[in-house]
Formats: C-alpha cells, structure tokens, sequence
C-alpha cells in the first residue's frame, strides 16, 4: 500500500473506532438513564454495558450530567431526522396526517427507553430539556411542516379550521405516551393485557382513527 493511503486509512480507522465506541456509551446510557434516572445512574454500569472504561466515558463528554443531556438530545434528534425521512410534504395532506400518527406511535412503542427518559426528566422538571437549544431547535422544523401540512388539508376543505399545529402534536403524541408508559397499570386494572401483539395493533389503528376524525369538518 502507497504510504499516502496507508496514512489516510489509519486515521478512517481511528475515526470509526471512536465513533463505534460513543455510539455503544450512548445507547448504553439511554438504557441506563431510561431505567434509574439521572440520580441513580451508574457511570460503572454504563461502561459495562458499552463495552468500555470508564474513563472513556468522561474523556467522549465530560461528566455524566453532560453524557445525560446528550442523550436527550441524540434521541430528539433521531426522532426528528426519522419523521423527516417520511417526506410528509410530498403526501396528500390525510395521508401525511396518518403517516405521522403512526410514526408517533410505532417510535414509542419500539423505544420504551424513550418513554423513560421522559419519565425521569418530568419528574425532575424538566431541567436538562428547557437548557438545551439543540432539542428546541429540532421541534420548530415539524410545527412548522405540521403546520403547513393543516393549512393544505383546510385549502381541501379536508380538515377543519382553528388547530393549533402544537396542541394537535401533543394530542397525537399523548395518545401514545399514555399508552405505553401506563400498560402495565392499565393492563391490571381493566383486565386485558395491552402488551398482547393484537391489542397494540388495535390501539394504534384507534389513536390514528381518533385524530384523523378530529381533524375533519
């Protein structure tokens, strides 16, 4: 091998292995973080999960705090890079609609860790969000298109006027939430098991039922 290759492989190399190992911190605090909080955190355990030393963990983001809030932050972010990836500008406003509904509620139901993030960072009023501009500035863009997306639905005469684009996200996504961070307590108290394939399926073409009808004439 030429040493001018040579000399850029060895710093490609470098550059994915370090990439590989924040990676494995970071879905290894998410587990971490989802499961006992910010307080009762282990920076140990989390380095065991990830494969790593500890002092690995400090040299990538500084304290465990900082590990914390970018966590919050890569997942905001994952979320948002995921509903931009379904295009819903360049659907018919219904179907645009029903494709965020169904992304809101199928990202929940395949990251529980999400659901106790957000568990963890209300219970301790929601500090680490409200200080973060990254997080902020990742919702802004999809008010916006769901905004865009309400005004081509009225234009139809397909939705109803007077929604405010944010009260309609946190409706959709509340719908969700509650299901999935309450099964457990749900499933014992109406005695149906909610976690059964068949029941999330029959809630989530319920929650995209419900909303679509909420936004009609």
């Amino acid at each position: 091998m030429p040493p001018s290759r040579r000399a850029a492989t060895v710093p490609d190399e470098a550059n994915a292995e370090q990439n590989a190992a924040r990676n494995a911190i970071l879905a290894a605090a998410r587990t971490e973080f989802s499961a006992k909080g910010l307080a009762g955190a282990r920076v140990n355990e989390i380095a065991a999960r990830a494969g790593v030393n500890k002092q690995l963990i400090y040299y990538y983001f500084g304290s465990k705090e900082d590990l914390y809030r970018t966590a919050l932050e890569v997942v905001y972010t994952e979320i948002r890079s995921l509903e931009r990836s379904l295009h819903l500008g360049d659907m018919a406003p219904a179907e645009a609609m029903q494709a965020l509904i169904g992304f809101s509620f199928d990202y929940l139901e395949r990251h529980p860790d999400f659901i106790g993030m957000l568990n963890h960072e209300n219970a301790q009023g929601a500090s680490h969000v409200r200080a973060s501009g990254a997080i902020r500035d990742t919702n802004s863009p999809l008010i916006e298109l769901i905004a865009k997306t309400l005004k081509r639905g009225i234009a139809q005469k397909l939705f109803r006027r007077g929604i405010d684009p944010v009260e309609l996200y946190v409706s959709i996504a509340g719908m969700s939430y509650f299901f999935f961070s309450n099964r457990l307590t749900l499933s014992s108290i109406f005695s149906r098991d909610l976690g059964d394939a068949q029941a999330v399926a029959a809630y989530r073409e319920h929650v995209v039922s419900f909303a679509m009808a909420g936004l009609r004439p």
